[in-house]
């Protein structure tokens, strides 16, 4: 699949625009590509308890498998600040459930014109996978 990776970044920082964040003011947003095309996004959502805060790249994947999609290319992050914004160690998991570590990209974007692209496996190697759960053959 051909991806278009600024429009990818204009629908992340759009979706930060919802971000809610009344106690770190940390705004983050993603954008999560299926392979049929359809972007799913996602604005991190904090709480004041902070456990049940929810992240940008978790919320998009979430709304995704919700809607029953599971096959996902990849996934742009963005923020307010003007450096790289990786997901974190929860995220990192969680795509790591759904996405292929040698072909999902993960684009981490200070604006649209500044953007690294990685595979999902150089963020997160040796991830537990369900394949760990799977019997030796």
């Amino acid at each position: 699949m051909d991806i278009n990776i600024t429009n990818l970044i204009k629908q992340a920082y759009g979706a930060k625009n919802y971000s809610y964040a009344p106690y770190s003011n940390f705004h983050v947003g993603a954008a999560l590509l299926c392979a049929d095309g359809t972007v799913y996004t996602g604005c991190n959502i904090e709480n004041a308890a902070y456990t049940p805060t929810n992240c940008a790249e978790r919320t998009a994947v979430f709304k995704a498998v919700s809607d029953g999609r599971r096959d996902f290319c990849a996934l742009a992050v963005v923020g307010d600040m003007q450096k790289y914004l990786a997901p974190c160690g929860v995220c990192r998991q969680v795509l790591s459930e759904f996405c292929s570590a040698d072909s999902f990209l993960i684009i981490l974007a200070k604006s649209e014109q500044d953007y690294r692209v990685l595979h999902l496996k150089d963020l997160f190697p040796f991830a537990f996978s369900p394949k760990d759960l799977e019997p030796d053959a």
